[in-house]
């Protein structure tokens, strides 16, 4: 047993029984050892729960960075994309990420923050896109994973539009991307000719 091991049988924990339900206790039993033995790894659940939150966000934390010639609206949308589909990969994926602190990514954030200075986006307005988006996908996904019934909106007035989660996250997505073009340097912004 190594810490890769109780993280990977962590997280299939999690997807079979929901965060609540994820103990030490039952980590261990499926470990097939006595509950301190996780402590040498792990000291506390908070620890326990923050090294599942990192190794959950591995396919997003290796998504290719941007480069210099990528256009920086296409890559903010594929990268706000990739954190939402890692997020619904796990079953309570946004609520075991949120509250924590990306710290084995911080180069991968620079660079991308350093992308998007370098596109024409003020410094700050990179900063608080950024956070924007993160919040707002943490936000839907909570959301999303909080359904239970797709169905249950039978009981709901036939006048109240369904929420297709898709669709809606779309068009958040869009308004982050409008609002920040807005804040763009113009000499930043491709001229096109007819």
């Amino acid at each position: 047993m190594n810490r890769e091991a109780v993280i990977a049988e962590a997280l299939d924990l999690l997807d079979e029984v929901g965060l609540d339900a994820v103990s030490t206790r039952k980590l261990a039993k499926r470990l097939n050892v006595e509950q301190p033995s996780l402590y040498w790894y792990f000291r506390t659940k908070k620890d326990l729960l923050a090294a599942m939150a990192e190794a959950a966000m591995a396919p997003h934390a290796t998504a290719p960075l941007p480069t210099p010639d990528d256009d920086w609206r296409a890559w903010f949308a594929d990268n706000t994309r990739s954190f939402r589909r890692t997020l619904l990969m796990r079953r309570d994926g946004a609520r075991l990420h949120a509250g924590s602190t990306p710290t084995g990514d911080l180069d991968r954030i620079r660079r991308k923050m350093d992308f998007l200075v370098a596109s024409g986006v003020p410094e700050r307005d990179a900063q608080t896109a950024m956070l924007a988006a993160s919040r707002f996908v943490v936000g839907s996904v909570l959301e999303e994973q909080a359904e239970t019934d797709p169905g249950a909106s039978a009981d709901l007035p036939a006048d109240l539009p369904v929420i297709d989660h898709e669709s809606a996250f779309e068009a958040g997505l869009a308004l982050i991307l409008n609002g920040l073009a807005h804040r763009v340097s113009p000499a930043a912004v491709p001229v096109c000719s007819s």
